[in-house]
């Protein structure tokens, strides 16, 4: 269920800003995106596992606090990242 190296990599190197960047809100949102939606995959299946489905609403609800905080520092950063991800319908 945890995201492979080379998985996590190209997240990384996709929503990066810099050469050096691996913890700024864009690249920290792709990684949970991508969590939540395995997570999301897994829970179709299983549906009694309840631990992990504290864990998605755990993700989720860090996901929720990150976008709030990227839509008030960067709202363009903001938008790119919404269309990127395909978070809103």
């Amino acid at each position: 269920m945890a995201l492979s190296k080379e998985e996590k990599a190209s997240i990384i190197k996709e929503f990066a800003k810099s050469k050096n960047d691996v913890g700024s809100s864009e690249v920290q949102i792709a990684i949970l995106t991508k969590e939540i939606n395995d997570l999301t995959e897994h829970l179709k299946e299983h549906k009694h596992d309840f631990h992990s489905k504290r864990g998605l609403f755990m993700k989720v609800g860090r996901r929720k606090k990150l976008l709030s905080y990227l839509k008030d520092k960067d709202v363009v950063s903001y938008r790119e990242v919404i269309k990127k991800l395909n978070l809103r319908k």
